[in-house]
């Protein structure tokens, strides 16, 4: 196994799908392991008479089942292609999971799609993306 890592960001959309998609053309050349990374931002929500609550964590099938729509459909580019690859999903805001990760896995390069689930209407940049070109002590491929 490599040395190299590469985090993406993955979060079933099209434009973390084109991340992904980088990633299988990309890594080989890199001579990198792709760490495919899914953050589970649980929301908050606001009960009547009390002040905000966070949503339930999800429950360990929960988990398992997202592992697998992760590792299975979202990454199976990178399979196709041949690149070695792990899935990892945790719990937390997206750009602190993926600055973790790239902390953790030592990554050389981190991967993302322009926007993704979440993001403002308003910015040319998703919230997480442009939220990691300010913080990210690595380099950093934003894919359109």
């Amino acid at each position: 196994m490599t040395a190299n890592r590469i985090v993406v960001g993955v979060d079933g959309s099209a434009h973390a799908a084109r991340a992904v998609r980088w990633c299988a053309e990309h890594a080989s050349g890199l001579d990198a392991e792709v760490v495919a990374v899914h953050a589970v931002d649980l929301p908050v929500y606001a009960a009547p008479g009390m002040l905000t609550m966070p949503y339930p964590p999800l429950n360990e099938q929960q988990m398992h089942d997202l592992r697998e729509l992760v590792t299975g459909d979202w990454c199976k580019p990178l399979a196709d292609a041949g690149v070695a690859y792990r899935a990892l999903v945790v719990e937390g805001s997206p750009t602190t999971v993926l600055m973790d990760a790239a902390r953790t896995e030592d990554a050389m390069l981190v991967v993302v799609g322009r926007r993704g689930r979440g993001g403002f209407a308003e910015l040319m940049l998703g919230s997480t993306s442009h939220q990691l070109t300010h913080h990210l002590d690595r380099p950093l491929v934003i894919i359109p």
